[in-house]
């Protein structure tokens, strides 16, 4: 989703990629994030390495309420 945004943004900045930071850097944030989803669960074993759509949400919450602050 993240990364549609920031085409969109793209799009209708006509392609000014200095009007679009925030939205590469929200991008940026995401994929590292479910990086480091994927490779714990891979670690651990957890197959399939990403969780369904569905579950996503709820995963994103739970890291909200652990991480550091």
């Amino acid at each position: 989703m993240e990364q549609e945004l920031s085409y969109k943004c793209l799009s209708k900045n006509n392609y000014d990629h200095g009007k679009c930071e925030l939205y590469y850097a929200n991008y940026n944030n995401c994929k590292e994030f479910w990086n480091k989803v994927r490779a714990d669960r891979r670690a651990n074993g957890i197959v399939p390495y990403l969780p369904d759509v569905a579950d996503r949400e709820s995963i994103k919450a739970e890291y909200m309420k652990t991480k550091p602050t």
